[in-house]
């Protein structure tokens, strides 16, 4: 991924890390938590009023909106020349129930910070920019994540994303039309010459090398396994030990296994337990139901596959033991993901020509580009944050290292973009 122009940007050339930092303060507002981040989960009323806001300041900086089926919002920045495919800045506004302000949202509003500063600087490129907000990344009430730019890269079909249901039994497709943003234009037929996922890390590796930032050249892969045990209610205090169908304790064991099963596949393997529930959930009672949701990840394909195995295995042989029924449905997965290597260098060289630490790193997390990755070279960049907090409200960035990556972003996009 070269500048056919063989314009480089000025290493004095850089965003407004001020009016950056007051957008994500503003947005912050809209659906805000009750200890200092923020609840704007998907498809919400408060997702519905984030989305009108980006799109005002969009508009503001001379963008045109375009909305697929799936909600994606993409805001279009004009090159001199329209129909070469354009370059894409990408990322999500809504969060988790606890979230953070900047998981997302940075990468969406520095895309935008991107637009605003090449106005403001007079620079022009070849191709269009669009800065894109794909719905439902987070996954926290519509599972799986990443839904929507999985359905735009082709992995997942239309009518399973708008069947996926939340917790009250409402869907997907009935809430995306009930706050009015679901658009007519047909999903994944929009071309993509790059994309670029600005991204807070949401670990510590780059706080504790002291890095300001992290080229992304890889990408874990992940598995979702939802897992229902079925034993039999009973009165906690007059069933005898050994008559018990206890869910509950088998819900225990399968997660020691996962835990046991990830401690076996190291290094570079990760698996715990993040959603448990246990039916009728009272005091008195012993579970006849438990419902919990595994989650696998490794950049190493065969690690990946091979923790999935050894968990199914060892899960049905604790449900025998116990005498519960068991059933495990995978509910997300993506195999590991190796970004565009020209992109990876693009963005090396734009932390080296700003001047900025920077260190190769693999993303823990999944994230949208690892779909888009699919259909169109990609690539990640990422900054710090304080102590590698991140779906917490606690979750900390500073404005320097918000700038310093949106700089690097800003240099990676005007490479691809070419100027004129």
């Amino acid at each position: 991924m070269t500048d056919a122009s063989g314009l480089v940007p000025a290493a004095n050339m850089k965003i407004d890390g001020d009016r950056l930092w007051d957008s994500l303060e503003q947005m912050a507002k809209v659906g805000p938590g009750i200890a200092g981040g923020c609840n704007r989960q998907t498809l919400t009323d408060e997702d519905a009023e984030g989305r009108r806001l980006f799109q005002s300041w969009c508009e503001d900086a001379g963008m045109t909106m375009g909305l697929d089926r799936m909600g994606n919002m993409f805001m279009r920045h004009e090159g001199s020349e329209p129909d070469l495919d354009p370059i894409y800045i990408g990322s999500h506004l809504d969060t988790q129930p606890t979230g953070g302000k900047y998981d997302g949202v940075l990468g969406v509003l520095a895309g935008l910070e991107v637009i605003r500063s090449i106005r403001d600087m007079g620079i022009k490129t070849r191709r269009p920019i669009v800065v894109a907000n794909w719905t439902n990344e987070e996954g926290a009430r519509f599972a799986p994540a990443m839904l929507a730019s999985g359905v735009f890269a082709g992995v997942l079909e239309e009518d399973y994303a708008n069947s996926r249901t939340d917790a009250e039994g409402k869907t997907f497709g009935e809430e995306l039309d009930r706050i009015g943003w679901r658009g007519t234009e047909e999903i994944g037929k929009r071309p993509i010459h790059a994309m670029f996922e600005y991204h807070i890390e949401q670990g510590p590796i780059l706080e504790a090398e002291g890095k300001a930032i992290g080229v992304v050249t890889h990408g874990q892969g992940l598995w979702w396994l939802q897992v229902t045990l079925t034993g039999k209610d009973a009165h906690t205090g007059s069933t005898p030990m050994k008559m018990r169908v206890n869910a509950g304790l088998g819900m225990a064991r399968i997660m020691e296994a996962v835990h046991s099963i990830a401690m076996e596949h190291q290094p570079n393997a990760v698996g715990a337990v993040g959603q448990a529930n246990v039916y009728p959930n009272s005091r008195n009672v012993i579970p006849g139901k438990a419902v919990f949701t595994i989650d696998f990840r490794s950049p190493d394909l065969e690690k990946l596959t091979s923790m999935r195995s050894k968990l199914e295995a060892q899960a049905a042989v604790i449900a025998d033991d116990l005498g519960l029924q068991i059933e495990i449905e995978p509910v997300g997965h993506f195999d590991p993901v190796t970004f565009h290597p020209a992109l990876v260098n693009s963005v090396r060289a734009a932390a080296e020509r700003l001047g900025h630490s920077h260190m190769d790193i693999i993303s823990g997390a999944g994230h949208d580009a690892c779909w888009i990755n699919k259909v169109a070279p990609t690539v990640m960049i990422m900054c710090p944050c304080v102590d590698g907090l991140s779906h917490n409200e606690a979750e900390e960035i500073s404005p320097e290292w918000a700038a310093a990556g949106s700089d690097v972003l800003l240099h990676a996009v005007l490479d691809a973009a070419e100027i004129v």
